[in-house]
């Protein structure tokens, strides 16, 4: 057996977890089977034994595997590491065919608790100021409501998204693609220490990991599994959000688009999914929760303009409303010939009509009030 610092911690199945993800990269399906077929403990001495693999795939990271290090970092950093026994392990990410070996998490101390009623929010780096507001409304709107809003603290939308629930003073969870020592992007560390005060930071990497493109891709499946739904607000062509849409699909959740002009080119991606795929089409947290909120109480009636006065008419006398001039005035004769109507019923339409202040008489004739204009904003603030 290999001399590893810290060996004889791994007949704990949680430093056994922690040991193979020190050594085998996230959606591992060999790492997966050996985990089912032996456990954490036995398969990794199998391994360190060499009756597992003989092509020598992990002996450059079991050279610099250190135990003892990796415990003491994560107390040095207060991270814990989650397994899936633990009562607050998401059980979410369970539906995934590669699930994570392990999760580490920083923040709230009950992660599954948190994420029971959550929305995952995501969308283009390269974001307008168009879908950082739509992004920042929408999170603010779901985290007022209780939904745990869940992002990866990327540039753009994402970080939107997590200052619009914080903006509410609400918690909110973001998702990493490398360990929670080194937080990235960089430049939203503080905003990644802020989401571990009132929320949690969580990844499958242990400390030490650094972001590269394919933990990006395996980073979003989690996305899309702890939450029960996913809503993409702008996304490009290439965009990775839409790779996170597609795990939220494949695993039977929720996926919803907000994209922008069919101009702009950081919404091609989502008006094309919703070509190819079809979607749901979302514009603010009332729609989201309609979708993917709790059935027969998050439910929003249909959208309607406000009824006026002229919406209860009778068909009658919205046809004799119609005929009346704005200008001028008309009198009997005319209005009876234009409605086709006799004098008697006209004039008593005329007379409902006036009671509602839709039509006044001047005289012999009658006229429509003229519409009142909008008065000039520093007019109708003075």
């Amino acid at each position: 057996m290999r001399a590893i610092r810290g060996i004889q911690l791994i007949a704990d199945e949680r430093w056994a977890r922690l040991a193979w993800t020190c050594i085998s990269e996230p959606e591992s399906t060999s790492t997966r089977d050996w985990i089912a077929r032996h456990g954490p403990s036995a398969s990794f001495r199998a391994l360190l034994d060499g009756d597992l693999v003989a092509d020598g795939r992990y002996d450059a990271r079991l050279e610099a595997l250190d135990l003892e290090g990796a415990v003491r970092a994560l107390e040095r950093h207060q991270i814990r590491i989650l397994i899936p026994s633990d009562p607050e392990w998401p059980s979410g990410v369970d539906d995934l065919s590669e699930p994570p070996v392990a999760l580490y998490v920083k923040g709230a101390p009950d992660l599954g608790g948190l994420l029971e009623e959550s929305i995952a929010i995501v969308g283009s780096r390269a974001a307008t100021s168009y879908g950082l507001r739509v992004a920042t409304e929408l999170a603010s709107g779901l985290a007022d409501r209780g939904v745990t809003v869940v992002s990866g603290a990327a540039f753009g939308i994402d970080a939107a998204a997590h200052r619009g629930a914080l903006a509410v003073d609400a918690p909110t969870v973001a998702v990493l693609a490398c360990g929670l020592d080194r937080p990235y992007p960089a430049a939203h560390a503080g905003l990644i220490a802020q989401i571990a005060q009132t929320g949690a930071v969580v990844s499958e990497l242990p400390t030490g990991f650094a972001p590269q493109r394919h933990r990006f891709l395996s980073r979003n499946r989690l996305i899309a599994t702890l939450t029960v739904g996913t809503v993409v607000v702008e996304a490009n062509l290439r965009s990775g959000s839409l790779n996170t849409a597609k795990h939220a699909r494949d695993h039977l959740r929720h996926h919803a688009m907000v994209p922008g002009p069919v101009t702009s080119q950081m919404s091609a991606g989502c008006h094309e999914w919703i070509r190819v795929h079809g979607s749901n089409l979302v514009t603010n947290a009332r729609d989201v929760l309609d979708v993917m909120g709790r059935l027969g109480v998050d439910v929003s009636d249909l959208r309607r303009a406000p009824e006026t006065v002229i919406d209860g008419l009778s068909e009658t006398d919205r046809a004799v409303w119609a005929s009346v001039p704005i200008r001028g005035g008309a009198g009997l004769d005319a209005l009876a010939r234009a409605t086709g109507m006799a004098a008697m019923p006209l004039m008593s339409s005329l007379g409902r009509l006036g009671v509602h202040g839709l039509v006044l008489r001047e005289g012999d004739k009658w006229r429509r009030p003229t519409p009142r204009r909008k008065a000039p904003m520093a007019q109708a603030e003075a």
